[in-house]
């Protein structure tokens, strides 16, 4: 058996209580009365609304005129683009032409503590219109909740010319940018202009050179730069926003402008289908059932189980990260029962995975190989019975993935909510087979090589053999 160096154990197993802690509690800092946060934890899980409750909605066009129901479906689409924008999968959306409105269903944001439905629902009824105009008039000034001063209404020149609007972009991104004079990192806009949006924007930075374009969305001035060039290259940014503005700010230009104004006819908060008691109790239980498995490894495997159990912490880990938006290239995700199931299940593959290698292990001991020898044979026999199971669950895991993502075909036979609760499902399931390879197959050898190089640890009884 190839070894592995001692401290391998010691920094796998700090590596994994690394991840546990930040996936749990995250990292947020306070500054002044605003939370920055770094890393993202548990606390910042959106849960669905059969655990947490939510809010329904009823919208209905805000216009005299006769609304067509192609018109009506266009709204929803752009509101299950938003829905969907804000990694939503929880959500319940259709139309109702025969009384011109539309009902939606979705569970609370992650951090919600008036848990007010009609501020819930703002931001995915709004309108968000975005302009381009000359000049920096504004009529008033607000003070913003986290302490920045707001200008509001453009007056004289600024609202008199519209130099673009939000249908002459064609996408926008949040990005970070660093400051080239300053050093500092930022938070931007990146817009991408469609060819007329280019001719215009051309047009305008030419006539304004050295002059201010405002931004403005709604009546809300959102960046003056001054114009120091003319750009024509097709793409522009919007500076002076921080991260979650400019993501807020990016989605609402995505989504794009609604085909009419929507009033909100009525609304009200869901309940949790299982209780209001029912994350606590299934985190008390899910507590407890990991001890219980964790006493049983041990007992039986004795130190191999030890490193399985640390494993096992490691993909515990890892499901919870993916879901929360701990990795930035992964977004944060709608957990719902559906998607706990898929968390067990993988959790039980992953406790299957670690028993098949202790036992191939103790087999190996007890049919008289050496303690290296039982290690290298006991990993080797029990690999392909490991990748069998978890490959086969990882077909299953995309195919539901893909014929149940929340904006697909099936939606229209099975209902938004039925969809994005299979998808949730498949998409736990898929990060814990994932992780299972990482931790049951991957951490779980590494440490257990590194431990049997310590002499006081090689000794066949603690890795399941005979007691010599």
């Amino acid at each position: 058996m190839k070894r592995v160096g001692k401290p391998a154990f010691f920094i796998v197993a700090l590596l994994i209580l690394a991840l546990a802690v930040t996936s749990v509690f995250g990292i947020h800092v306070q500054n002044g009365d605003n939370t920055v946060t770094y890393i993202k934890g548990m606390g910042d899980i959106r849960w669905g609304i059969d655990i947490n409750g939510g809010v329904e909605a009823t919208f209905v066009p805000d216009t005299d005129e006769a609304v067509t129901q192609e018109e009506l479906e266009s709204a929803k689409a752009i509101i299950e683009t938003r829905l969907t924008s804000q990694h939503i999968t929880d959500y319940e959306l259709y139309t109702d032409p025969a009384n011109n409105r539309i009902i939606v269903r979705f569970p609370w944001k992650s951090d919600e503590t008036t848990f007010d439905p009609e501020a819930a629902i703002q931001e995915i009824s709004a309108t968000a219109e975005l302009t381009f105009r000359p000049g920096a008039e504004y009529e008033s000034t607000e003070m913003s909740e986290d302490g920045e001063m707001l200008y509001k209404t453009p007056t004289g020149a600024t609202a008199e010319t519209v130099l673009m609007s939000g249908s002459d972009v064609d996408s926008a991104e949040a990005q970070i940018y660093q400051n080239p004079d300053t050093g500092a990192t930022e938070y931007v806009v990146a817009l991408k202009l469609t060819e007329t949006g280019s001719e215009k924007f051309a047009a305008a930075t030419e006539e304004y050179l050295n002059e201010t374009i405002s931004i403005w969305m709604d009546d809300v001035m959102i960046s003056a730069p001054t114009v120091q060039s003319t750009i024509t290259g097709g793409e522009a940014q919007i500076t002076g926003v921080d991260a979650e503005e400019a993501t807020v700010l990016a989605r609402q230009i995505n989504a794009g402008a609604l085909p009419f104004q929507l009033t909100t006819k009525n609304f009200r908060t869901i309940s949790p289908t299982l209780g209001a008691s029912s994350l606590d109790a299934m985190m008390i239980a899910g507590v407890i059932a990991f001890i219980l498995i964790a006493l049983f490894m041990i007992v039986v495997f004795r130190l191999a189980g030890f490193v399985a159990v640390i494993s096992l912490i490691g993909q515990v880990a890892l499901c919870f990260a993916a879901v929360s938006g701990y990795f930035p290239a992964f977004n944060s995700f709608t957990l719902t029962l559906p998607g706990i199931a898929g968390i067990i299940l993988s959790i039980g593959m992953g406790v299957d995975a670690n028993i098949i290698t202790a036992t191939r292990i103790k087999e190996e001991l007890w049919a008289g190989r050496t303690l290296d020898g039982a290690i290298q044979k006991g990993d080797d026999n029990s690999f392909w019975a490991i990748f069998d199971g978890n490959i086969t669950t990882i077909i299953v895991s995309l195919i539901l993935m893909a014929v149940f993502g929340p904006t697909n075909i099936l939606s229209v036979l099975f209902g938004a909510s039925t969809t994005g609760s299979i998808y949730s499902f498949g998409y736990t399931l898929l990060i814990g087979n994932i992780g299972n390879f990482i931790f049951g197959v991957g951490t779980t050898r590494l440490m257990t090589k590194s431990l049997s190089g310590f002499k006081p640890l090689r000794k066949k009884w603690l890795f399941g053999g005979a007691a010599e």
